[in-house]
Formats: structure tokens, sequence, C-alpha cells
């Protein structure tokens, strides 16, 4: 008896201790890579003929997608004039900790309709979160105690009665720190920081942010960071934050919403009134130009970014009331789309075996990841109240946030 208990005191700590696994990671903006894209080993084996719908917990209002990690759900929403930071349970719905901070601001007359954010998906990395406010308030928590370690406020810098959205970027983790770009339509910055301390790395004067994300990738051997301005598409050094090049991407409303996606050489953009196209970054010396591959003006995707699975890019284009489509990354082709009315909006994920599209009106739709037709396989109805959230996409459940709750929706 006595040894069994030996045993058994050795192997608590471990069991206590022990990593989740990675169907329990949604870390950030998009997912684990960032880019909507779970493999199969992480992604729901089946999707049942209904849902349970489990806890639901009210967080306040704003359109800030809800992330995982460490097995919490970390939420970023708003209780005028406050912003509210929140870590739940993910076994259990409960509330952990939760902070508040001031962050009063003008809405733009123009979005009467719409909360006034938070838009700006938090950041789980190395125990920490990251939140950036509407008005470019950035905060670095500690994620199991909420702690705030620092805080930078940058919103003398953000005038939001002149934006629909006020800051909408998510942050990125990069090998050099936290990367965000503040600022509004007169001119923006995009800065990296040392994630422990929140001190500036690199800072680079640009146009105004756009609210897309960014992200990081390679191109010509050189790592940089891609992102949307207000009127264009720009490749930034990671390393040093030089310019490297520009690509115009101009919107009457300045709404370059998309996160940008990696392929081959190159990356593709689209936007609401500027339809899909593949840009080819090319350097000869220190000089960088960019082509334009091709032009899809027929997929116009306007809040929802893309996936590119299966050698195939899916998405969610504005046309004909909203349709799901499948286009060619090789040459922009559209290989299918659906009729129509498909909903304002929708983010996609592809994970393993299927397509995942939550509607803006909470239609949760799962298709086959099929290049060649759309298949669809299941469809939920997650409520009455409009989804504008990126859900989170589990192996056993879905974590979706609408007009003021998250609900884990179960798939067992």
């Amino acid at each position: 008896m006595r040894t069994c208990i030996a045993i058994l005191l050795l192997i608590l700590p471990a069991l206590v201790s022990a990593p989740r696994t990675a169907g329990e990671n949604w870390p950030q903006w998009r997912g684990p890579a960032r880019t909507g894209v779970l493999p199969a080993a992480d992604a729901p084996a089946a999707w049942p003929a209904e849902l349970k719908k489990g806890w639901s917990t009210e967080i306040g209002e704003g359109y800030s997608s809800p992330i995982v990690g460490n097995g919490r759900v970390y939420v970023h929403a708003r209780r005028d004039p406050d912003e509210v930071v929140s870590a739940i349970d993910l076994a259990t719905g409960k509330i952990v900790w939760q902070q508040k901070y001031a962050s009063p601001f003008t809405k733009n007359p123009y979005a009467k309709e719409m909360a006034k954010g938070p838009y700006s998906t938090p950041l789980f990395s190395d125990g920490r979160l990251f939140t950036l406010g509407t008005s470019g308030i950035l905060s670095a928590w500690n994620a199991a105690t909420g702690e705030l370690v620092w805080r930078k406020d940058y919103s003398s810098r953000v005038d939001t009665s002149k934006l629909f959205c006020g800051t909408a970027m998510s942050p990125l983790r990069t090998r050099h720190g936290i990367v965000v770009q503040i600022g509004d339509d007169r001119g923006g910055t995009m800065i990296t920081f040392d994630p422990a301390t929140g001190k500036e790395v690199w800072t680079r004067d640009m146009r105004g942010p756009g609210y897309a994300s960014p992200i990081e990738v390679t191109l010509q051997g050189v790592a940089q960071l891609v992102a949307m301005t207000t009127r264009s598409v720009v490749g930034v050094s990671a390393d040093s934050g030089t310019l490297l090049w520009e690509f115009p991407f101009d919107d009457e409303w300045n709404e370059n919403i998309v996160t940008p996606i990696a392929y081959g050489a190159g990356v593709i953009v689209s936007g609401v009134r500027q339809g899909t196209r593949a840009l080819s970054p090319e350097r000869a010396g220190n000089e960088w130009k960019v082509e334009q591959t091709w032009h899809t003006p027929d997929v116009t995707m306007y809040m929802g970014s893309p996936v590119l699975a299966g050698g195939v890019l899916f998405g969610h284009s504005s046309k004909r009331r909203g349709q799901f489509v499948a286009v060619d990354p090789a040459d922009g082709r559209i290989r299918w789309a659906t009729e129509g009315r498909d909903g304002v909006s929708a983010s996609v994920v592809a994970a393993g075996n299927h397509l995942v599209f939550l509607t803006t009106e909470s239609q949760l739709i799962v298709a086959a990841l099929d290049g060649q037709a759309f298949r669809e396989v299941r469809r939920y109805a997650l409520g009455e109240r409009s989804t504008y959230a990126h859900p989170a996409v589990l192996r056993d459940r879905v974590i979706a946030r609408d007009a003021t709750h998250v609900t884990a929706w179960m798939l067992e």
C-alpha cells in the first residue's frame, strides 16, 4: 500500500502539470499557425448530427475572437467605457480572472449600429497574454494570474471618430518580439516590442493601418511582415523594420480587412472592391519590385479571410449576397462558387478533411475539403445573435463568440 501511495504521489504532479494537447490549442488570430488551417491530427474526427450547447459565459460586447491556451479561453470585450479581459476555464466556462481598464473614445457617427469593439484578437505566447484595444492600448498580462506586466498607450495617435472600426489588427509574435500596427487614416506605425519588457525593438512609420492582421513570411530569402495599410499592401523586414516594397491597394472606405495569404513566392490579397490578387515581390540587390501574377475581380472578400488547404484557396466572397468560393491559387481561376445568399460574411477554417464556415448570421456550415465542388456535410444554428468573431475550432468543441457571450459547442 505504501508503495502504491508513493508511486501515486510521484505521478500526480506530472499529471497536473502535463501540457495540453495540440487539439486544445488556438493561441492567436486564425489558430496555431495564423493560417486558419488545422491538420487532421488536431481537427475534429467527425461532425455529429447536432452540436451540444455546453457552457455559455457573458463577457461584454465586441468582435475580438476568442483564443485558447493552457486550458483557458481568453477573450477581450467592452463594458463601456472600459475594456475587459477575461480568462475562462475551458472545461467549465467559469471566469478564472478578469481585468478591466478605462478606454473612453468617440465613435465614428457613421458606425452607429456597430459596437465599440474591441476588434483585435488577443495573442497567447510564453505564458503571457497580449491584447490591443480599439483606441490603441497594448497590454501584456500574466496569463495565469491576470496581473498586468506592462502597457503601452497609443490612444493619442488613434482618432476613432475618423475610423469605422478603430484598431483591428491582431498582435503577431515573431522571433524578434510582438508586432503591432497603430495609427489611423492620417498615418501609422508598425512596432516590434520585447515581449518581456515592452521595450521597442524597432519602429517603422508608414501609411495608416488597415483592419487586417499581418503575417510573417520569407520571400526571396528575406523574412518579412506582409501587412495591409489603408491604401496598400506592404512588405517590411522582420529584422529591422525597413520598408521593402509597397503595392497599391486602394479602397474608397479604407476597408482593407482580409489577412494576406502566403503562396509560393508571393502572397494573395483580397478586398471587397479590389477583388482578389496574387502578388510576387522580387529582389534585385537591395531593390524590390512587385508584379501582379493574376487578378480575379469576381471574388471580393470582405471581412472573412481565406484559407489555403489541399492546394486550393477557399473563402467567402461578397458577390451575390455572399458566396462560398474555391479559387486556384496558381492562376486565380474560380473552381466553384455557391449560388449566393450565404451571409454578409463568414469566417473559414480548414479542419482536416473539412471546411468550417461560421457566418455572421450564426450558421456553422461544415463542407468537404474539395476543390472540385461544394459539398455540404452539416449545418448548425448557433443562436439568434449575430456572430462576427472568428471561432476557435478544437478537436472536441467549437468556441464561438456572438454579440455578448462566449459559448462552447460540443462535438461529443
